[in-house]
């Protein structure tokens, strides 16, 4: 009788991309559900339109390439991507906005460089970028919670303010902004950095009426929803803890010390962790394994990495969130940091 040896582990259980890709997705619920609930359901909107456009432009790129088209889209990478694009996006955006997010994603940041494994940056991020470089005004077109909106809005009127710019009595997203809070679409991170700019201290703009309005508490159980999310990859050995683990650790950190220096003019650490798109980078964006450090010590300095770009930006920098800018300048310093970062090899060269 012949015997077979191998090394240990001798059970495995692997995922496929496919599998991955699925769960991501479904742990994406818990915040896409809260999103829907305080700002409407136009986000789902988005979401769909992101995904059809996603699978359609990944399939005529991979048609005009002479590469197997179905397999390929059922790997789900060009639907996530799709879906967190839409997730980034203000919910009353223009539907072209999304569009030509997802078309850059798909044909210039992930299919030009070979497709799924090839890609330096997160194509994600790298669309959202350009969409707030290109639309500034439709990307910050950000509006409070539904119940904070003297509009009663219905779902025709969300859905024909994304098809037409207008709700159907010919509101525009700027007009009902304006009449909320005579405050041009503010959230809380704008509304931090521009009263900030007008001498007002951390603790005037917390207590101010113009700071509730901004939907604080609607964006804070968001990112507890991803939060949840983000736990249940971990809990299912998704995503390595590294990441996350030290972007949110570093984020404390950073946002501590800039809090412990000038508290009057910077948030807090927990102010940080529950604002902006935290949540959702730690356990969706920064762990993306194509364009992410793929050594143990090299995932740390990853997260640490983007912690600080992100603190940086958002205390000094020009645009309130900061999350995707950290996210591109974190993958440009990837092969780097691998290079640094490498194990050393029993019985090699030290």
């Amino acid at each position: 009788m012949a015997f077979i040896s191998a090394s240990s582990p001798h059970q495995r259980t692997r995922r496929s991309s496919s599998q991955i890709m699925v769960w991501v997705m479904l742990c994406l619920i818990p915040g896409v559900a809260l999103q829907s609930y305080f700002f409407g359901l136009t986000n789902i909107v988005q979401i769909l339109l992101a995904g059809i456009v996603a699978l359609s432009a990944e399939a005529a790129i991979l048609k005009l390439r002479k590469r197997p088209i179905i397999n390929t889209l059922k790997d789900g990478s060009a639907l996530l991507t799709g879906i967190l694009i839409a997730i980034s996006i203000p919910p009353l955006a223009p539907w072209w906005v999304v569009v030509i997010g997802t078309l850059f994603a798909i044909i210039f940041v992930k299919q030009l460089y070979g497709g799924l494994g090839q890609n330096i940056f997160n194509p994600a991020m790298a669309a959202y970028v350009v969409l707030l470089i290109s639309f500034p005004v439709q990307m910050t077109s950000w509006l409070p919670m539904l119940s904070l909106q003297p509009f009663e809005l219905s779902i025709l009127d969300q859905l024909n303010t994304v098809l037409t710019g207008h709700t159907l009595d010919g509101y525009s997203v700027a007009q009902m902004s304006i009449s909320i809070d005579g405050l041009t679409m503010a959230t809380p991170l704008d509304t931090l950095k521009n009263s900030l700019k007008s001498g007002f201290t951390t603790t005037e703009i917390f207590d101010s009426a113009t700071y509730k309005a901004s939907s604080s508490q609607a964006i804070m159980w968001v990112n507890l929803g991803f939060l949840f999310g983000g736990a249940i990859l971990l809990a299912k050995r998704i995503i390595l803890w590294m990441i996350p683990i030290s972007f949110l650790a570093g984020m404390m950190l950073f946002s501590f010390i800039a809090f412990a220096y000038q508290p009057d003019l910077n948030g807090s650490p927990l102010f940080h962790l529950l604002s902006g798109a935290t949540m959702l980078g730690a356990f969706f964006i920064l762990t993306d394994p194509v364009s992410a450090s793929t050594t143990v010590k090299g995932r740390l300095f990853y997260g640490f990495l983007i912690a600080f770009i992100v603190v940086l930006i958002r205390n000094i920098g020009g645009y309130p969130d900061a999350v995707a800018f950290a996210v591109l300048l974190g993958n440009m310093c990837v092969p780097l940091i691998d290079y640094y970062t490498q194990p050393k090899v029993y019985g090699g060269r030290t």
